[in-house]
């Protein structure tokens, strides 16, 4: 009996190391980079990004993940709409980030869509590596945290948005984590990627090249993180490439093409 105990407590031990190494890997793995996607950069030509007029239907309309994304969406557009007026982000430009993220995690994890966001039209909220419904990664919330306190950052907004993200416990860390993947409340997630939509069209329009009415661009910027967010005259769009039913798409191409269609302008018009 002793020698199974020894046995059993022997399994236990490596199971527990096992999954230990997993998430210290996994947490070296998110600081170093390594799970950044590796992403391309869109030509911008006719083939790849059409003209707004050859975009009236949004190519992904009618797919079951499209109808479970609307419909989730719809729920939250009073919520969409106040974060909106917050932060100065359009509410169309927010749910063009909000299409690559929700696609790509609707695609690459069919059975989870399958059992519960198809059925239930709700949006998926991670909780690993990136959180919540937009994938929000914890060195970018707290990059967006830092430049609402810091004047001589380039994303600065002033000081009447200094408190927007201010914490209500003595655990920080933790407070962060629940806000961005609250799956009930949306709140959060939508005003941590509403203040960077605006912290970097600040930067830009203040360099003298903005950007606010370049989805594609915000997009891709949103994809990439601050420090890819260098402004000059010519940006480009592109980002991670998400496959979609075996069709490639860059993140800035998807959000383009939602942002340009004629899908939910009835919710959320363009601007």
């Amino acid at each position: 009996m002793h020698k199974h105990a020894r046995t059993a407590l022997k399994l236990l031990t490596i199971l527990f190391a096992c999954i230990g190494f997993f998430f210290v890997v996994g947490y070296i793995a998110v600081r170093a980079g390594f799970t950044d996607t590796l992403g391309v950069i869109d030509q911008q030509s006719a083939s790849f990004l059409p003209s707004t007029s050859e975009y009236a239907t949004f190519p992904l309309a009618h797919t079951p993940e499209w109808v479970a994304f609307r419909q989730a969406v719809a729920k939250d557009k009073s919520m969409i709409e106040a974060i909106a007026k917050e932060t100065g982000a359009s509410p169309r430009t927010l749910i063009a980030i909000l299409v690559p993220e929700q696609m790509r995690l609707f695609h690459s994890n069919r059975p989870l869509f399958k059992k519960i966001f198809g059925p239930l039209k709700i949006l998926g909220s991670q909780s690993q590596f990136s959180w919540g419904i937009f994938g929000i990664k914890d060195e970018t919330a707290r990059a967006v945290e830092a430049h609402l306190q810091d004047p001589s950052s380039p994303f600065y907004l002033g000081v009447k948005f200094e408190h927007a993200l201010d914490f209500t416990t003595n655990e920080p860390d933790q407070e962060r984590f629940s806000r961005i993947v609250a799956e009930r409340d949306h709140t959060y997630a939508y005003r941590y990627a509403g203040l960077y939509v605006a912290q970097i069209a600040t930067q830009w329009k203040n360099a003298g090249f903005p950007i606010n009415k370049k989805p594609e661009i915000i997009a891709t910027l949103w994809n990439l993180g601050f420090e890819k967010s260098k402004p000059h005259s010519t940006p480009m769009s592109g980002g991670a490439t998400i496959d979609i039913n075996g069709a490639p798409w860059s993140f800035g191409a998807l959000a383009h093409a939602f942002y340009y269609s004629d899908e939910m302008v009835e919710l959320f018009p363009a601007e």
